[in-house]
């Protein structure tokens, strides 16, 4: 997927951060559609997609197990779907690249149809753990055919012929598993359902039962959900309108917060409560970010301005983590110059993202000059106003600690350098472009 040659970049201080921008498409929710659309009879509409590497790969898996995909215009596409169960016998390995949303979910889709597929993606892909999903897919009726050690890609599914309905208790806060369980459970008669401890995103179920699907969700425990799916539906084509990414407005959103005498307005950026941890976490240190104009599209939608702000350290609770787990690196950038001390804590499923993403974060601290610490799972910051910079960030290939650094280099006293910036396209096409229109010194 990547060059060659790698592609260096390097952030430095220049004027404030001013502008009105939109991001692009939310990247969980253009995978979602992309899949849905294919397991719908009919046609479906889907404006926003975001035309990143990791979204097309999943394109072309839905093409590869038989779906018909089109790109109509910019950011506008229509899926022909096959309906449930329909997929294709595909004739070739099915290539996810770097992105783990893609595949989780695409196994779990196709644990419910009659095929036998084999997933498999980049080096960095091939490292992180497909286990967790598989273990409830082989309780529906799926087979495992081949995994790699440690149940790890490449592997090769068989599908379940008549798929079981479950009650699974999701032994981790990740909307990857819930999502792979509840696509597969379209398959299956009867009544699937998911236990979660701590609530995750929650896009798949608002797009189910967009989609026609039959699909509640209840409160359990002190922050956890039961989600209960009606299964084989007759899901309805349905238009979908693809809002602004948070975890990309992330970026820009911090950098404008550090960079002096800065104001930045991101347009149509998706606040689903169960996305919105960074923005509460951000407002407890004193960021400055009002919400121009809310409206609901499917998702919650608002215009955010953000201005230049004092910081201050906070402590952030581990239950706040499946709401802003993308968004760790670029707060902890935010962190790196607020005054005092902030604990994240609970951040084990950093460790298995495109990289060790807590140990990446805390040595592209550490190496511009931030006083950072690891305690179990827990990322402690020492906040000092305004770090140094200056040093070269090792990125590991994950686009977020890219990025990060990127943004950090933007209110060091010294430039930050990353040594590669070619897979930000991922899950960020136009990054660069898009920052450098708003004022940033990237080069």
């Amino acid at each position: 997927m990547n060059p060659s040659e790698p592609t260096p970049l390097t952030a430095r201080q220049g004027g404030p951060i001013l502008g009105r921008v939109r991001v692009p498409g939310d990247k969980s929710i253009s995978h979602r559609a992309l899949i849905l659309g294919a397991l719908t009879v009919g046609e479906t509409t889907i404006t926003g997609l975001l035309e990143g590497e990791d979204v097309l790969r999943t394109a072309d898996v839905m093409r590869a197990l038989g779906a018909r995909v089109e790109r109509t215009g910019d950011q506008i596409w229509r899926v022909h779907g096959v309906g449930i169960g329909g997929f294709a016998q595909p004739a070739n390995a099915l290539d996810f690249g770097n992105s783990g949303t893609g595949v989780r979910l695409a196994i779990g889709a196709v644990a419910g149809a009659a095929v036998t597929a084999t997933f498999d993606g980049d080096e960095s892909l091939r490292g992180r753990p497909m286990q967790r999903v598989l273990d409830p897919l082989q309780k529906m009726g799926a087979r495992v055919v081949h995994v790699a050690d440690g149940g790890r890609l490449p592997l090769t599914l068989k599908g379940a012929t008549h798929p079981i309905p479950i009650v699974y208790e999701s032994p981790v806060a990740s909307a990857q598993l819930k999502s792979a369980v509840l696509l597969a459970g379209l398959a299956a008669p009867g009544e699937t359902t998911v236990i979660e401890a701590e609530a995750t995103r929650d896009h798949t179920e608002r797009l189910l039962k967009h989609f026609g699907a039959k699909v509640t969700s209840k409160a359990h425990g002190d922050h956890g959900r039961r989600i209960v799916l009606q299964g084989q539906p007759e899901l309805e084509p349905a238009a979908v309108m693809v809002p602004a990414d948070p975890s990309s407005a992330a970026f820009p959103l911090v950098a404008a917060l550090i960079v002096p005498n800065s104001e930045l307005v991101l347009d149509a950026v998706m606040t689903n409560p169960l996305r919105t941890g960074l923005l509460a976490t951000l407002r407890e240190m004193g960021a400055n970010i009002e919400d121009l104009e809310k409206r609901d599209g499917g998702e919650e939608i608002a215009d955010l301005c953000v201005r230049t702000s004092a910081l201050k350290g906070v402590d952030v609770p581990s239950e706040r983590a499946p709401s802003m787990i993308d968004e760790y690196p670029i707060l902890a950038v935010a962190a790196s110059f607020a005054e005092g001390v902030t604990r994240m804590r609970g951040l084990k499923e950093l460790r298995v993202k495109e990289s060790d993403r807590l140990v990446a974060t805390a040595d592209m601290l550490r190496v511009n000059g931030v006083t950072v610490e690891i305690e179990g799972d827990d990322l402690i910051i020492q906040g000092k106003g305004r770090p140094a910079g200056g040093g070269e960030v090792k990125t590991h290939t994950d686009h977020r600690i890219a990025m990060a650094a990127l943004m950090m280099g933007l209110g060091t006293e010294n430039p930050v350098r990353i040594d590669d910036s070619a897979f930000i396209a991922t899950s960020f096409p136009g990054f660069v472009d898009l920052m450098r229109s708003i004022g940033s010194d990237l080069a």
